[in-house]
């Protein structure tokens, strides 16, 4: 057999050399990229990078860079209220040059998840058939506000997490918790550990930590539609005239929202009011709230109680409904009885979470 010609065996060395350089090159201007738009976002809202900050979008870049590859490993990220872990998260999502993406917060995903598993509950695979419905052709999926305190969910979490690892997306989370501190009820704790060893072995697990509460920043205010909202305290006539406040009815408005109906104060066009009791009192859930958020951008929620007199399944849908509105970025306007701060006292896990949001209003009282 004669010798192949040297150029024969070249050609496609040459070829394959340009190819692995060129994804090479790809990998590293989707490195860049992230940099990048973390800093002009960091010069644009007057914020300065702290070092842990800067750790972080470093791990993100690295991680952007293999996305093509399928190397990206997923990351958790963990840390106080009001370190900067939401504003990371949508930072990266944003920069992320790539159309396969889904940020989502957990409370909405985890609501259209029941849904459609209800829906499909006849098939073989209710949680794949809709995970096919919610992620289509997804490659990164962005959760922010993961946390964990009932068993139920726990069990669909396990599920969920084993399923999107299998599925090979991306997964950028962020918590509250570390891994370890989800779930801490110790009735069930020990039964959530699948999760929690899942997730510190498929995931890179990493703080964001430091004294600044980016929350309490003079101009953060002014990033966001919830941040210009108010709270009063007592929520007199002249304050909620001060406001031009529309009147809430003594008689309460019938609201179907999906299959339940519920009770309102007032409904005009994109503006709805509601007392404390009929929304937290009553057996509401996040998917109420998501439904309301997608039809009204302003929010009137009158006769806010010291919490702490509340029950804890009261304590927390507010909890979920304050977490609903920031996500979604409503307007909302607050009145209680007594000050903020000694009405959001109570034993709820995520109440810490509520203070820091709901700390941005514009307090009058």
């Amino acid at each position: 057999m004669p010798a192949l010609p040297t150029s024969w065996i070249r050609s496609p060395l040459r070829a394959l050399r340009r190819r692995l350089g060129a994804v090479a090159h790809d990998e590293t201007d989707c490195a860049d990229s992230v940099r990048q738009y973390f800093r002009n976002k960091a010069a644009t809202q007057g914020y300065t990078l702290s070092l842990g900050q800067l750790q972080i979008i470093e791990h993100m870049a690295t991680q952007a860079a293999r996305l093509e590859s399928g190397q990206a490993r997923s990351l958790y990220l963990h840390g106080a209220v009001g370190r900067g872990k939401s504003w990371l998260l949508d930072g990266f999502f944003q920069a992320l040059p790539h159309t396969h993406k889904r940020r989502l917060h957990f409370h909405d995903f985890f609501a259209r998840l029941h849904q459609g598993m209800f829906e499909h509950r006849h098939q073989d695979d209710a949680l794949a058939c809709t995970l096919d419905q919610l992620l289509e052709a997804c490659q990164v999926l962005c959760f922010d506000e993961f946390h964990v305190h009932d068993i139920g969910d726990a069990m669909l979490i396990t599920r969920l997490f084993q399923a999107l690892f299998a599925r090979r997306i991306f997964v950028l989370v962020t918590s509250n918790y570390a891994p370890e501190g989800l779930l801490p009820n110790p009735l069930y704790h020990q039964r959530f550990k699948p999760v929690i060893n899942l997730i510190n072995s498929q995931m890179q697990v990493l703080q964001v930590d430091g004294e600044q509460d980016y929350r309490s920043l003079p101009n953060a205010a002014s990033q966001q539609r919830f941040t210009q909202g108010h709270y009063l305290c007592p929520g007199s006539p002249e304050q909620r005239q001060a406001l031009r406040l529309p009147l809430l009815g003594e008689v309460s408005i019938p609201l179907q929202v999906g299959k339940r109906e519920l009770q309102a104060r007032l409904i005009r066009q994109d503006t709805v009011g509601f007392d404390f009791a009929q929304l937290c009192e009553q057996p509401t859930a996040v998917i109420d709230y998501l439904e309301l958020a997608r039809r009204f951008d302003h929010w009137i929620l009158d006769g806010l109680p010291c919490l702490e007199q509340c029950s804890i399944a009261e304590q927390q849908r507010f909890i979920n409904l304050v977490d609903v509105l920031y996500d979604q970025d409503k307007h909302l306007v607050l009145i209680g009885a007594a000050p903020l701060d000694e009405s959001l006292q109570g034993m709820a896990s995520d109440l810490a979470r509520t203070r820091s949001r709901l700390g941005q209003l514009r307090q009058i009282g």
